[in-house]
């Protein structure tokens, strides 16, 4: 069976997974994204997450929520999530149709995710 083009990356940098969406992704190729990062996670023993969304210009309820899941499944598996780049047009849209992004932080772009994590995880390495 063939899986298709990935429209999305999912690279490590030290203790940390970087997943960046490309392009839109439509349901089963969100539920894909999904299931790689969650497998990654334990994989790559990552201790945190970065879902860096700049690239896509809206979010409907059902990626919304996908994210949402990310972040719940990634702390289950021991791993903090942040999600960047969230293009000003879209928070607007998210605010205004009732969405959010439940107890998973945001951030600006990849260097204040990154140095959220950096945070996050000296206070549970030291907590």
């Amino acid at each position: 069976m063939t899986r298709g083009p990935r429209l999305f990356s999912i690279l490590r940098q030290g203790p940390y997974l970087i997943a960046s969406v490309h392009t839109a992704l439509d349901d089963s190729q969100l539920v894909r994204f999904q299931q790689d990062l969650v497998e990654l996670i334990g994989r790559k023993r990552a201790r945190g997450v970065v879902i860096d969304v700049a690239a896509l210009d809206v979010l409907d309820s059902f990626a919304t929520r996908t994210l949402r899941d990310m972040g719940e499944m990634a702390r289950l598996r021991g791993a903090i999530t942040v999600i960047v780049g969230i293009q000003p047009e879209v928070a607007f849209a998210m605010v205004r149709l009732g969405m959010d992004t439940g107890t998973v932080s945001t951030a600006l772009d990849l260097e204040e995710g990154l140095a959220f994590l950096d945070r996050a995880t000296s206070t549970v390495r030291l907590g």
